[in-house]
């Protein structure tokens, strides 16, 4: 999944940790476009792959993501992530020319419990959510063996079984911590989307990439959701406001059950007015008044 993975719980608990990774790495298997040998970069290749369970729920929350947004949040963008900047490979900056002609079109890509298939040009790239996926698949596992205790992190996406603390980052001072809290109850995911980790030369050329205007986002440094949702589903969303108009993107979160922290480029500072339904002893380090 290019990035860190921590599971932290009890000691006692050392062998759902190990099953834990393992998960993790099924996951990569079904979902990675950079494994060779992966469902989804197979699907890239060939423009077919037989499904496995998890590649098929992923394919279907990301069609329910895909309506939900309005089209915002596209794993079709994949000939832009994917072949023109290659993000996380052998990175490049893409021309306007590239990027006008680059085919992003979700009806590009069907689907059934058995197979996928997209057609030529298509590629798929589920790194909008897939990280968030491979959480919740790690929690659902320590919940289901009882144990209670855990907090299970992918890069930026979090899944607390517990009451745990979170710092946000500075997206403009990696440094420094923006904001720190507590989540107000157990089982509660927080997932963060920025324009400032991952970018080739600079940060107008990031990888939330709009699917619509078909090139990177500017208007957002980052956006932290957190709630009760799944994990993928707050990647998702994240992921989807960070690519939005701004209107529409505050228009969007405030419809659906998330709390949000969000960062502008202009450095404003956003924090949703039902914040405190998820988190508690909210701390500003930030020179910045939310």
């Amino acid at each position: 999944m290019s990035t860190f993975v921590t599971i932290t719980t009890d000691e006692k608990n050392e062998e759902y940790i190990n099953n834990g990774f393992e998960i993790m790495k099924s996951v990569e298997m079904s979902l990675s476009s950079y494994n060779k040998d992966a469902k989804v970069f197979q699907l890239n290749k060939n423009l077919y792959v037989p499904l496995d369970k998890y590649l098929y729920e992923a394919l279907t929350l990301s069609k329910e993501y895909y309506q939900k947004s309005d089209g915002y949040f596209d794993v079709t963008i994949g000939s832009i992530t994917k072949d023109l900047y290659r993000f996380g490979e052998d990175e490049r900056v893409a021309t306007s020319n590239e990027l006008k002609s680059a085919k992003v079109n979700f009806n590009a890509l069907r689907f059934n419990p058995k197979e996928a298939f997209i057609k030529k040009g298509i590629k798929v790239d589920l790194g909008g959510m897939g990280k968030g996926f491979g959480v919740d698949k790690v929690s659902e596992y320590f919940k289901s063996a009882q144990v209670n205790d855990a907090i299970i992190s992918a890069s930026g996406d979090i899944r607390c079984l517990c009451i745990c603390r979170v710092d946000v980052q500075d997206p403009f001072d990696e440094e420094s911590i923006l904001l720190s809290f507590e989540s107000a109850q157990s089982d509660i995911g927080i997932s963060t989307s920025g324009n400032y980790n991952r970018y080739v030369l600079s940060k107008e050329n990031n990888h939330l990439i709009d699917p619509k205007a078909k090139k990177s986002q500017t208007l957002f440094a980052s956006i932290t959701l957190i709630g009760t949702m799944k994990s993928a589903s707050l990647d998702a969303y994240a992921t989807a406001a960070s690519v939005m108009p701004i209107k529409r993107a505050y228009e969007f979160l405030d419809s659906i059950d998330v709390g949000y922290i969000i960062v502008q480029s202009d450095k404003k500072v956003v924090i949703s007015k039902n914040i405190a339904v998820y988190i508690k002893n909210l701390s500003n380090f930030s020179k910045q008044k939310p």
